[in-house]
This record gives structure tokens, sequence and C-alpha cells, in this order.
């Protein structure tokens, strides 16, 4: 499968998958189609484990607000050479927490000089109920430098369009809440603020570390 080929699979696959993530809707696996498992073809020249994109996502100089209250640029603000970012939130019921495990996980697995050279963005789909301390409490279940961030609902929505995660609006559920659909993708942003990686949901935790760890080494 050509390179250009292979891009338009993973397009459509993560296109597919967008809106499973926390909605309780269809699981990723190898006999289903509609939540296809995409993998970079054997020998990719880029080495990496995860998705690859054969036109990057550049990262928008945008603001929004971290934890603190203070204002996070996510260009300037990102002084590391690599920086994951995910869109999620804190009462998603399944994926959210399981890929901020696997991220915290694979971060592990890392030495520590490597490991500092990451930043982990969490970026909130439901900024009316996740505020900076509610936030704050979800992510240092996983990992305390997790940066979590949160501003209006028009301005999230326009970054993750911009780095090819769809958020849906809400939806209410019988019990009388409501649930936001997104994507579940982390993207891997290198030095110069684009991302050529992403891993789905179900990507392993061996492999995001090995990927990360290269990211790392790519960007020095």
């Amino acid at each position: 499968m050509s390179r250009t080929r292979n891009a338009a699979v993973l397009l459509a696959a993560v296109a597919l998958l967008a809106l499973a993530g926390c909605s309780g809707g269809e699981k990723q696996t190898a006999d289903n189609p509609g939540g296809a498992i995409i993998r970079t073809p054997a020998g990719d020249p880029s080495g990496l484990r995860g998705a690859t994109l054969d036109r990057p996502y550049a990262l928008p100089a945008k603001s929004l607000t971290d934890t603190a209250g203070n204002e996070f640029n996510l260009v300037t603000s990102t002084k590391k050479p690599v920086t994951l970012v995910f869109f999620g939130y804190t009462n998603c019921p399944d994926v959210c927490s399981t890929v901020m495990a696997d991220v915290a996980s694979a971060l592990t697995k890392l030495d520590q000089p490597v490991r500092d050279q990451v930043q982990m963005l969490f970026i909130t789909t439901d900024p009316a109920r996740d505020t900076g301390p509610v936030i704050r409490k979800y992510l240092d279940r996983f990992d305390p430098s997790f940066v979590g961030l949160t501003g209006s609902l028009d301005s999230i929505k326009g970054i993750a369009k911009t780095v090819g995660v769809p958020v849906e609006g809400m939806k209410k559920l019988p019990s009388g809440g409501y649930e936001v659909g997104h994507g579940a993708q982390v993207l891997g942003f290198g030095a110069t603020d684009k991302a050529n990686v992403l891993w789905l949901s179900n990507a392993a935790i061996g492999d995001m570390a090995h990927d990360f760890g290269k990211l790392v080494e790519d960007n020095q």
C-alpha cells in the first residue's frame, strides 16, 4: 500500500472511530471494520509504530486556561521537545481514563531524562463541568505532571478541528446526565509544533513508549 493510500485509509478510519470514544459505542477490534485498527506498514521509514500522517497537523497558537487559572498558549507555553495532546473529559465512562492510564504507563517505561522531555496536555471537551480543580484531581490519578486545559467550548472545538479531532455536542442520557462524543486519539507534536503521528485508543503501551522515546530522539 502506498503512503498516500495509507494516509487516506488512516483518515477515514479515524473519522469512523472519532465519536465512539466516550459514548459507549463500538469498540476497536481487529474484526470490526467500523472500529478498524490502523497500523503503519512494516518498514515505514519513520520508524514509528503509531499511525503516521503524510500531512502533519500544526498545533495552533491558541490560548486556553490551565488548572491553576493561568493562560496557557499551545505553542509558546509548550517548552519541551515533544508534546502529546488528548481531548477528553473527566466524566467520560471508559475510554478517556484508559487512554490516560496507558500514556502514563508508557511514559514510566522511559528513562527519566527522556521522560522529562515529554509534555502531556489534556484538553477538556466538557468545560461546563471540568473546572480547573476537577481536571487537576482527575489527572493526578495518572501523572501529576500532566497539564490540564479548559476554555470556551467553541475555542476547544476550533482547536480540535484544526488538529483533526472531532468533538460532538452533548448527548443526554436516560439518567439525566450527558456525555460528550470526541475523538480518542493521542497526537504527538515535535519541536516544530507539528504532528505526523497519532495513537488510537487501542494502541499498545509498548508501541507508545517506543514512539515517545523516538520522538524525543528526533526532536533534540
